[in-house]
């Protein structure tokens, strides 16, 4: 299939002025395709500057066709990390299974990427620098939605008005909070709290995963290539989130710390490790599930709309095929209503069979009982003696359309 751009003559009309909040995944990549459709995109951003780093992410299935078709697929396979290994221990760390991490997740070998959160970021940004306008360490305070357009007031105290508006600015969604209502409503939490932070690599890994696990806790170490640091999950159950901690990182570190008091393998010293990180990130495993994913002049993308929990894997991918598609509807579609409503009808369906990978993500890698435990382990050892041959067939559930010129 050739690639195809969104068509450049659009002289016949005026230039939609389109800001988009969030410069993250689904931010740059909704940007990119909508200047190909002739809108004039600004994006805001809270941060500096991109933010570099982060954990590795998975770009598979759909997503991998939306890459290929923004010209961005050589630099991501340049980015990709190659994982060799993924490594199941028990609760003295000793061996359950090692296979290969698309074993594990369901990938395909040769199509899926594995990139640095960051990398991906970085490439989206590279892509769209020149064309689009970026204002960084600003974010959108009001917003204020009348007939023409949605008045906005920055937090800088600048005030614009924009055709559109669209929030991509994550689970923890600001402008999900002010034109839906606050995150509770949507948010399904899943019953785990993780802790993520780099430490050391003083254990002599190389592009593998170390995954330990008890009832309820699992500990992993990432080393995404031969470099001095890995990335460190600490993830446990927990019935009820603790939402009084969730701005409190002292309370976090002391939480983790209590949760892993007396584990075995290398947990002591992660939990050691835990403590002199400064860039621990502390959340709950949760999804975002919205009955709409507009209200007026305003849409939500990626995370904002429908976080499907790292637990699917899929977050980053979902983030790219939603910019895709919202794009494509509003080119599509002069009328944002019913450009809207195409965006939703065309993805829903898609979300709902990636969300609904939670459950053998988290039967896979937390397991919250010694029975559920051993018979994730007795899948393991059967995945080393016949390893799947397919790829989850949620990845690649959507076709994508040929992008279609506005009327």
């Amino acid at each position: 299939m050739k690639p195809t751009g969104l068509p450049m003559d659009v002289s016949t009309t005026a230039k939609r002025k389109v800001l988009i909040s969030g410069a993250g995944i689904s931010g740059p990549a909704l940007a990119y395709w909508l200047h190909r459709s002739g809108c004039a995109v600004t994006v805001v951003e809270k941060a500096g500057a991109p933010r570099d780093g982060g954990y590795p992410i998975d770009i598979r299935g759909t997503a991998t066709e939306v890459v290929r078709r923004m010209g961005i697929l050589p630099h991501l396979q340049e980015a990709h990390i190659d994982a060799r290994r993924c490594t199941f221990l028990d609760a003295d760390g000793s061996e359950v299974a090692s296979l290969t991490p698309r074993a594990v997740a369901g990938g395909v070998e040769g199509q899926d990427l594995e990139v640095r959160r960051g990398d991906l970021s970085a490439i989206l940004y590279a892509k769209v620098r020149d064309d689009v306008e970026f204002l960084f360490n600003d974010s959108i305070d009001t917003l204020d939605q009348s007939g023409q357009g949605v008045d906005v007031t920055f937090h800088s105290g600048q005030r614009r008005t924009f055709d559109l508006v669209v929030g991509a600015d994550g689970m923890h969604s600001h402008t999900r909070e002010s034109m839906f209502g606050p995150e509770e409503q949507f948010h399904r939490y899943l019953g785990y709290c993780f802790a993520i932070f780099t430490m050391p690599n003083t254990f002599g890994l190389s592009r593998e995963v170390m995954v330990w696990n008890t009832p309820g806790k699992a500990a992993a170490l990432y080393a995404v290539g031969d470099n001095d640091d890995l990335h460190a999950f600490l993830t446990f159950h927990r019935p009820e989130p603790p939402l009084d901690i969730l701005r409190n990182p002292d309370a976090q570190r002391d939480l983790v710390a209590t949760t892993f008091a007396g584990a075995g393998w290398e947990v002591p010293g992660m939990v050691d490790a835990l403590r002199d990180a400064n860039d621990l990130f502390f959340d709950t495993a949760g999804q975002i599930r919205m009955p709409h994913w507009s209200n007026g002049r305003v849409a939500l993308v990626g995370d904002a709309a429908y976080a499907p929990s790292f637990l699917t894997g899929q977050g980053s991918s979902l983030a790219l095929v939603g910019a895709y598609m919202l794009a494509n509807a509003l080119a599509a579609n002069r009328d944002h209503t019913a450009a809207f409503a195409a965006y939703e009808r065309d993805m829903r369906a898609f979300v709902a069979m990636n969300q609904a990978l939670v459950d053998n993500g988290a039967a896979t890698l937390f397991p919250t009982t010694a029975q559920a435990l051993e018979r994730r382990n007795t899948m393991l050892r059967d995945l080393v003696t016949m390893p799947s041959t397919t790829a989850r067939p949620a990845h690649s559930a959507l076709t994508l359309p040929e992008f279609t010129p506005m009327p």
